[in-house]
């Protein structure tokens, strides 16, 4: 008996496709009939559930951020309820950093914000994504203590967007990472 997928699972297995796709070789390796492939589904699946290129990143893209912002935001639901101080906080960014590997689907965001940079029908769902993260890192600013911590946030955020590039680019370690966001909190809490 053949079980048929739900639409949303073959969705779901389309997007998951597509962020494995442009992790593991870029946008350039983006076609309907490699998606179909990956996913395992028919080509005109994948046209069917997405009619464009652009929904399909835009999709992709918002559905890797909003997994990463609900893991997040987990955490700093943990983190508040716990009462973290900053070296707790730190143990926790150390532990998020360190356990993420760059695999295909934690580099492919990157490559769809430069995309976003190129395709102004991107832009809006970039900004969303950033708007997202820079909620996330105001709240755990701000139950660390961090005065401003709105202000602070896209900073914080953009330095992670950095470092985990430069982590990218050259494999440093994510204590790198941790390090820099503990230089950041403790020059924001001090005023």
């Amino acid at each position: 008996m053949i079980r048929m997928s739900k639409p949303a699972d073959t969705r779901q297995s389309i997007i998951d496709a597509v962020l494995r796709i442009i992790g593991q070789d870029g946008l350039a390796g983006v076609t309907n009939r490699r998606i179909a492939k990956e996913a395992g589904v028919s080509l005109g699946t994948v046209t069917y559930h997405f009619e464009t290129q652009h929904e399909l990143l835009r999709e992709s893209l918002l559905h890797f951020v909003g997994e990463e912002t609900r893991r997040f935001t987990e955490l700093a639901d943990l983190c508040r309820s716990d009462g973290i101080d900053l070296d707790g906080a730190a143990a926790t960014v150390a532990q998020v950093a360190g356990g993420t590997e760059f695999d295909s689907t934690h580099i492919a965001p990157f490559e769809l914000y430069v995309q976003a940079g190129r395709d102004e029908r991107l832009r809006t769902a970039a900004a969303e994504c950033f708007a997202a993260y820079d909620r996330l890192a105001a709240r755990i600013l701000g139950g660390l203590g961090v005065p401003e911590a709105e202000r602070v946030a896209g900073t914080a955020v953009a330095l992670v967007f950095g470092l985990q590039l430069r982590r990218l680019a050259t494999g440093s370690p994510a204590s790198d990472l941790v390090d820099a966001l503990l230089l950041l909190a403790r020059g924001a809490s001090s005023g």
